[in-house]
């Protein structure tokens, strides 16, 4: 078994129900990554091998989207030995870098993720890294539930690549069936 897919099972953050998903898709899988995080040795482990993906990138900071990948970004960033910040949404829904973070004009940076469907935040932070002078020299995300189809126009590395079913709602068979979507991550229920 593929090792991120392990600690995935053993942390318990493999799960199956009815979900919807950040991307407002549903699914009957959800990766919530924040179980991987909860315990700082395997935090470490996934990002030991994160930074072995990115590191030939050369970047000078790491960025990742508040709130679900703060952790993986810090702990990132703090393998490669490089600054770490991350983007929070405003009250008008775009992404900005606030509480004194600073990117220099002309940086190299590394976007990471936790997982990553249809990679719409991703976008939203590179376009935001790109209005303040920057380049984005790779992606990185833990998990890409795409299986590889998204293409952010940079360099993209995962940790753990799946093809999980998406359905929009109003093709849900599982909504169809009657069962109620539930949505688990930092923007849904508990």
């Amino acid at each position: 078994m593929n090792k991120v897919m392990d600690l995935f099972e053993k942390s318990g953050a493999v799960l199956h129900g009815h979900f919807i998903l950040t991307s407002g898709l549903h699914s009957d899988t959800y990766m919530q990554c924040a179980k991987l995080f909860e315990f700082g040795d395997i935090s470490e482990k996934l990002c030991v091998m994160a930074a072995e993906k990115v590191r030939k990138y050369n970047a000078d900071a790491v960025v990742s989207p508040a709130v679900g990948a703060i952790i993986f970004g810090y702990e990132l960033s703090k393998q490669l030995g490089i600054p770490n910040m991350f983007a929070e949404r405003e009250k008008d829904g775009n992404f900005n870098l606030r509480r004194g973070f600073e990117l220099k004009k002309g940086s190299k940076v590394i976007i990471a993720e936790n997982v990553v469907t249809t990679g719409g935040s991703v976008k939203e932070v590179i376009e935001l890294v790109k209005s303040l002078g920057c380049t984005v020299a790779a992606v990185v995300e833990v998990v890409d539930r795409s299986g590889g189809k998204v293409d952010f126009g940079v360099p993209n590395e995962s940790l753990l690549q799946i093809d999980v079913k998406t359905y929009n709602p109003d093709e849900c068979p599982m909504c169809k069936a009657g069962t109620a979507a539930v949505k688990p991550g930092s923007k849904g229920l508990k």
